[in-house]
Order: structure tokens, then sequence, then C-alpha cells
């Protein structure tokens, strides 16, 4: 099987991309920038410099590429938190821009060499339906991914169409946030996770792995939250 995901370079698209070809499949990794090539390709996959955002950079990718069964749209931004209060109406487009329209381009894009048979996987994120205060503006841009998903699994039919959504997983996103605070911060939401950690890129790459060899499987929303969801239950 051939597989495309795009962020594929870092995180939890890096993470799938190694236990892909683990598996024996073919990947290509595609990200913006070249400086992160380097550790997909440690792991045995091809990459690829795209703007996932831009329709006719992506469009022209796809278009180059042969027959592929797999899209896995990693593909994420930082944009979009904050109290509504303080979120500015530009910070939250730019959430969209960084992760909502990036994952829709490309799976627009790929229609044409994607295999009938195969899959689009997409990753979204827990805040969908996490009620926290602070995550209102990540909360619409996930929610809005989550929202296409049944539609396009029964409209893109035999395409199997799905998603996986994270809890709080310890990824180049939290890179913004300082090690020693970053690391105090991931101490008490283990507290509050079911499971008693914060997620593992690989945990997020195994359901990828799932949804995509599982061909019995569409229009699911898989959560791999750690049980985040039943923090308040």
């Amino acid at each position: 099987m051939k597989y495309v995901i795009v962020g594929g370079t870092s995180g939890i698209g890096l993470a799938a991309a190694k236990m892909a070809v683990d598996a024996g499949h073919e990947v290509i990794a595609i990200g913006r920038d070249p400086a992160k090539f380097p550790a997909a390709q440690s792991v045995g996959a091809t990459t690829a410099q795209v703007d996932a955002a831009n329709f006719v950079e992506s469009h022209r990718f796809f278009a180059s590429q042969p027959a592929f069964d797999h899209l896995v749209l990693c593909v994420s931004g930082s944009a979009g938190s904050g109290s509504f209060r303080d979120l500015t109406l530009e910070d939250l487009r730019k959430g969209f821009e960084g992760k909502f329209w990036p994952q829709i381009t490309c799976a627009k894009a790929a229609l044409a060499s994607l295999n009938a048979q195969g899959s689009i996987t997409f990753v979204g994120a827990i805040s969908s339906r996490a009620m926290k205060p602070g995550t209102a503006g990540l909360a619409a841009i996930n929610a809005a991914l989550e929202a296409m998903v049944p539609i396009l699994a029964s409209e893109l039919r035999p395409t199997r169409v799905n998603a996986v959504v994270p809890g709080v997983v310890d990824t180049p996103w939290w890179s913004r946030v300082p090690e020693a605070a970053r690391k105090e911060l991931f101490e008490q939401l283990a507290t509050e996770v079911a499971v008693g950690r914060v997620g593992k890129p690989e945990d997020l790459a195994s359901a990828i792995m799932f949804l995509t060899t599982n061909t019995f499987v569409t229009g699911t929303i898989l959560d791999c939250d750690g049980g985040w969801k039943l923090k308040n239950a």
C-alpha cells in the first residue's frame, strides 16, 4: 500500500510515517519545511515540499502522483487558542488557515489520484468536544473537520473517510511553551486523564494505522484522548 501523509515530517505524522514504513508500506511525507525532511527520510519515507494550504500547489503535487491508497492529514497550526474575550478574529482565522483549510485543500486535491478503495484520515483534536474554557477557537476549527467526516464517507464511497481525535499529546505543537512550564503542564494534565499520562505520537499513529487498514470502518470519529472527556464523569 502507498500512503501520502500531509504533515508527515514531525509529531504525529512522523510517527505514522514510521509505523507505516515498518509495516511494509510505501510512504510519501509532505511538509513545508525542508529542515524537517531528514527525520522522515531517516524512517524510510520519501519527502516532498508542498504548501498544503495552497490549492494550486497541492493540486499540482497530487496530479503528478501515480495512484495511491491512503491519505493521512496531520497538518496543524497553533493559532486560535485563548479566552474568547481576548481571542482576535485574525488569530482565529490563522487557526483555520493552519489546520482546517490545509486538510480540506489536500483532501480535495488528492481525489483525482486516490485509489477509490482507499481511505482519507483527518486528524482533529478533542478540543472539539472537551468544553474546556479557553479553547472555543480550537473547538470551532476541529469540530468543523469532524462535522464533514460522516458526510464525506457517504458522498465519496467506496473511499473510506475517518478521523482520529487526539487529546493532549507530547508533540512539537507544544514547543511554543517553555520546557519547564511544559513539563509542569503535562504533569498536571496527566492527573486529569483516565490513563494517567499525556499521549505519545505513537499512540495516535497506531490509531491512524487501524483506520487506514481496517476496510470495514468508515464515517468514524475515533477518540484517542486517554479518556480526557471522562475527567468530569
